[in-house]
């Protein structure tokens, strides 16, 4: 395998766009991997200027259907697609993506004989940690799986516990990563005190918590400002709340912004906030964040504290009393956010996608020799 091109089989049982972290990793992941040739299994629709990465984009045809009495025809029928494309393709390795979900089980009942890396990414671990069908699901592709990779050691834990420590020797950590050399640097952090221009972006969601950022707003000693950058299921929830707070004229909610867009905007901030309350497999927005040299306070979660360490805040998750005092001592102390200025950007140079994929490349070669 090591004297040719690398053939990896990959996919997210998703539309083809860069809607979510884990498709931006994946197109970053693949794209700086040296010598390889990836066939990417996604759905339609597809946005052509997003698959660059990939040199071939297959849209899967069978429907998706969510767990209930149809799960298990649609795991059959997607099994058979995926295994008339791997006759077709003829993978030296398959990268099974969200442990346990259905593109990964497919992969698993029609590898064969081929190496199969399965690869993390939270929700897959949240999923099998609450329902049983999932955990059944992370385990049967666990054990059809040469190595499991997981970007954190907190997020590789939770899988060994899952697999009741069966697969402990197959488990590798390897951290992701964004593209460096794209990020800027803002000219000169403001070195005053009072109010700070605050920023938070994800998911809209229960897990990722932005509530605890708005609430937080309203127990600060000062005004500061917060523009909360995503969409999700909670958004008119979350808006509402901000009203009934009184912070109308204190918070801004801004659409999903493609990242280009959003790395131009982050130099703008005095501070990241980061929300997640429960599973982050990674937080690849917080390493977003510390690559444009913003400080960062952080939920103290064992994952984000694994990647972050000394170079952010952390205060108590899901807590917005702990965040507001965490924000109004950052903005009455110039000298401290300058040096958490400079310790985010030295901690990001630290996460490098072309780093992350060469393990990954390294990784996919010793299992398959």
């Amino acid at each position: 395998m090591t004297n040719r091109l690398l053939n990896i089989l990959t996919g997210i049982n998703r539309t083809s766009e860069p809607s979510s972290g884990s498709m931006i990793l994946v197109n970053d992941l693949y794209g700086a991997m040296p010598e390889i040739h990836t066939t990417f299994l996604g759905r339609a629709p597809v946005d052509e200027a997003w698959k660059t990465a990939f040199d071939q984009l297959v849209t899967l045809s069978t429907t998706k259907r969510p767990h209930g009495p149809l799960f298990d025809p649609y795991i059959d029928e997607l099994t058979r697609e995926v295994g008339a494309l791997i006759e077709e393709t003829r993978p030296d390795a398959i990268h099974a993506q969200y442990v346990g979900f259905a593109l990964s089980l497919a992969f698993a009942r029609t590898a064969g004989s081929i190496p199969v890396i399965a690869i993390a990414h939270g929700p897959d671990v949240m999923m099998a940690e609450r329902n049983a069908w999932a955990r059944e699901g992370l385990n049967e592709v666990a054990a059809a799986s040469a190595a499991i990779v997981a970007p954190t050691s907190a997020l590789a834990d939770r899988i060994d516990r899952l697999t009741g420590g069966q697969f402990t020797d197959r488990l590798a950590v390897i951290p992701w990563g964004i593209p460096l050399s794209d990020a800027q640097v803002r000219d000169q952090p403001a070195t005053g005190t009072g109010p700070l221009s605050l920023v938070h972006a994800g998911r809209l969601d229960d897990n990722k918590s932005t509530i605890t950022a708005i609430e937080a707003l309203a127990l600060t000693d000062h005004p500061h400002r917060l523009t909360v950058i995503g969409q999700g299921v909670l958004r008119d929830h979350l808006e509402q709340r901000a009203i009934e707070l009184g912070l109308r004229d204190r918070l801004q909610f801004v659409p999903f912004l493609p990242r280009a867009e959003l790395w131009t905007r982050l130099p703008n901030f005095d501070a990241f906030v980061f929300t997640t309350r429960d599973l982050e497999a990674f937080g690849l927005v917080l390493i977003e964040a510390q690559a444009h040299g913003l400080p960062v306070t952080y939920s103290d979660l064992p994952g984000a504290r694994e990647i972050l360490g000394s170079s952010g805040v952390p205060y108590a998750p899901g807590d917005p009393r702990s965040l507001a005092e965490v924000l109004d001592e950052m903005s009455q102390d110039p000298q401290r956010r300058k040096a958490l200025s400079k310790a985010a950007f030295n901690n990001a140079r630290r996460y490098d996608i072309a780093t992350t994929a060469q393990q990954l490349r390294e990784l996919t070669l010793r299992v398959g020799s």
